[in-house]
């Protein structure tokens, strides 16, 4: 009888995958970590208490009717411009005062930068509000209360766009729910969409250029992202370039 673990295993050798999750190996000695395991010992990073906006600002009518009325975490990934692989990631939290913002940090996104209707292989970041649900790395846990999957799939060899050696970037990842069913490791390639559709979105550490289709921070901020998100915040990624997001 086949194992889900060796299902993921099967499915990622035999799929061509064009996310940046494409290049790691399904995990075979992984360890998952369900929600609310870990102690909530972790503040969210340097969240302002000043006055507060009740809307997040940058967010037009559209983008801001896409945030689920239930969601208190969202970290904003914020495009220079359409075709730019160069973006800032902001985590938001809504408490009684309003959507409090965190630091801005740099990030990249994918080399031709971003794309409302995200094709495999476009090599552009899925404009929209996904949520976010399982996280993993080849790292162990730095503390987040997602689930979280550890094991050497999350390995990342060779290089990027710019000649920048690829490895550590899938030490911590948060996987986005773009195109993925959640509540499974990052590492499960099904594809709801279909494979046309592309997959593997995910918030990874930093490599020091684009992307194929990720967001990336340095491994500092992520793993600040990592112990400040929880679920039972119900967290969402808003991203996309700023004139897209300002609709």
């Amino acid at each position: 009888m086949i194992t889900r673990r060796a299902h993921v295993t099967l499915l990622a050798a035999s799929l061509l995958l064009t996310g940046c999750g494409g290049g790691a190996m399904a995990s075979t000695a992984g360890t998952a970590t369900p929600p609310g395991k870990t102690p909530a010992t972790a503040p969210s990073p340097e969240i302002s208490v000043e006055a507060a906006p009740r809307q997040i600002p940058g967010l037009g009518p559209k983008t801001w009717a896409e945030v689920p009325a239930d969601a208190r975490q969202a970290v904003v990934v914020t495009g220079r411009d359409r075709d730019s692989s160069a973006s800032t990631v902001v985590l938001y939290e809504r408490t009684a005062a309003g959507w409090q913002a965190g630091a801005s940090w740099p990030a990249h996104n994918a080399l031709r930068g971003w794309s409302d209707h995200h094709l495999a292989g476009d090599l552009r970041s899925p404009i929209g509000v996904y949520t976010l649900t399982d996280a993993g790395g080849l790292l162990k846990n730095p503390g987040t209360r997602l689930s979280y999957d550890r094991g050497p799939g999350f390995t990342s060899p060779g290089t990027g766009f710019e000649g920048e050696p690829l490895a550590g970037s899938f030490d911590y990842v948060i996987a986005i729910n773009y195109n993925r069913r959640p509540g499974t490791s990052p590492l499960d390639w099904t594809r709801p969409l279909g494979a046309g559709r592309g997959g593997g979105i995910w918030l990874h550490v930093d490599h020091g250029g684009p992307t194929h289709g990720c967001v990336s921070v340095d491994e500092e901020h992520m793993k600040a992202l990592l112990r400040a998100l929880d679920p039972d915040l119900r967290p969402v990624v808003v991203m996309g370039d700023a004139t897209s997001l300002a609709r």
